[in-house]
């Protein structure tokens, strides 16, 4: 393909992903509501165990209707993600080995997959200790809970958590250009154990040892299975190198 084809090619690639996303818009405003049922459900159950009124309230006029637009947004990316990944590898699929366009997918894949286990446990594991903690701390107060301010603690809390299980991932490609070893890995796990815990005591919206021992735990789960993923990239490479010098001699 000429450059102009390529721009051509480009920028039908962009409108359709533009489509998708439009279409997933429509989609996530219409689901916007059930989904944050589901969404508010931690936060009602912790009001309920804690004997308090299990409502939540918005403080504007416009806060309901703006909860719901941000969060048809937010699902309408998400819906339309497959769609526009789709649109981006049709785009670079011509251009690559066969060899590159199963690398391509193992990565989206498990990217993907590493994303939704990080959401996931922050919704099943995460929020119920945090906002247990936040809902039964001690005093003469009687908690009313905004929707768009528990959406944005959500939203970082979940997010926050799909990014850190994406941890191997990193490390699979820092090992790919040598920047780190197994053997480094392990040999700085000292120093590791303090980003981790610094990076706990940031993230945690909670300043109890549970919660943050809770955040904690899945971090150096995924420090283990990076040093497992570098150590295969090493061992990989490795064999590569032998080969060569076999066909070379």
């Amino acid at each position: 393909m000429s450059f102009l084809e390529h721009l051509a090619e480009l920028r039908t690639r962009i409108i359709q992903s533009l489509i998708g996303i439009g279409a997933g818009v429509v989609v996530g405003l219409l689901l916007s509501n059930k989904v944050f049922d589901y969404i508010a459900r931690p936060m009602l159950q912790a009001l309920r165990a804690a004997h308090f009124e299990d409502k939540l309230i918005y403080t504007s006029p416009t806060g309901a209707i703006n909860l719901i637009i941000t969060l048809g947004v937010y699902l309408g990316l998400v819906l339309a993600s497959p769609w526009v990944l789709y649109q981006v590898w049709l785009f670079i699929a011509p251009g690559l080995y066969k060899h590159e366009r199963r690398a391509v997918w193992m990565f989206v894949v498990s990217s993907v997959f590493l994303f939704l286990c990080g959401i996931a446990f922050g919704y099943f594991v995460m929020l119920p200790y945090m906002l247990k903690f936040l809902i039964g701390f001690p005093g003469p107060f009687k908690p009313l809970i905004s929707i768009n301010e528990y959406f944005d603690l959500i939203l970082i809390v979940l997010l926050g958590l799909g990014l850190i299980f994406e941890m191997p991932i990193l490390i699979f490609f820092l090992a790919l250009f040598n920047i780190v070893t197994p053997k480094m890995l392990l040999k700085n796990f000292r120093y590791a154990v303090l980003v981790i815990t610094i990076l706990a005591a940031i993230l945690t919206p909670t300043p109890d040892a549970t919660t943050m021992l809770v955040f904690m735990a899945p971090m150096f789960l995924l420090y283990f299975l990076g040093i497992g993923v570098s150590y295969l990239v090493v061992r990989k490479k490795r064999r590569a190198r032998e080969m060569a010098d076999q066909g070379a001699a």
